[in-house]
């Protein structure tokens, strides 16, 4: 499944985001991962949730992104949600890239059981159609 918080930058997306994330751990049976550009939200994190951060990584695509998320499903086999701020920086994505980008992290879920909630710099009305139905959040 995936989930988007959306909005213009400087909306309050990580906010929600990380209340989110923090009332999921509450009564997650699994791991929860959280991926950012930076460490800057650690201390505003349960210290339950891993904190990692995508720019120590040097990824220069989304193809390479969407293989750094394969990698560390691979090695959690316990992993239940990943949180990601920022999407559209953290993966590198252009506009045009969006809509694949989806539907490769939708394959994803289904295959390993993995929740993805994204915070998406965009309105809702310019996202593209692909993301309808996912948006939870509108700001």
């Amino acid at each position: 499944m995936i989930q988007i918080i959306a909005g213009e930058k400087g909306k309050g997306k990580t906010k929600h985001l990380l209340d989110k994330v923090n009332e999921s751990i509450k009564s997650a049976t699994g791991n929860i991962v959280y991926l950012d550009k930076s460490t800057k939200h650690m201390y505003e994190l349960s210290n339950k949730v891993r904190l990692i951060n995508v720019k120590d990584y040097d990824i220069s695509n989304c193809d390479e992104f969407l293989g750094f998320l394969s990698g560390i499903i691979s090695q959690d086999h316990d992993l239940e949600e990943m949180y990601l701020d920022s999407f559209l920086t953290i993966a590198k994505l252009e506009e045009a890239d969006i809509t694949p980008a989806i539907t490769k992290l939708e394959s994803i879920s289904g295959k390993f059981h993995v929740d993805f909630i994204l915070s998406i710099s965009k309105n809702e009305h310019d996202l593209p159609e692909c993301t309808g139905g996912k948006v939870i959040v509108s700001l």
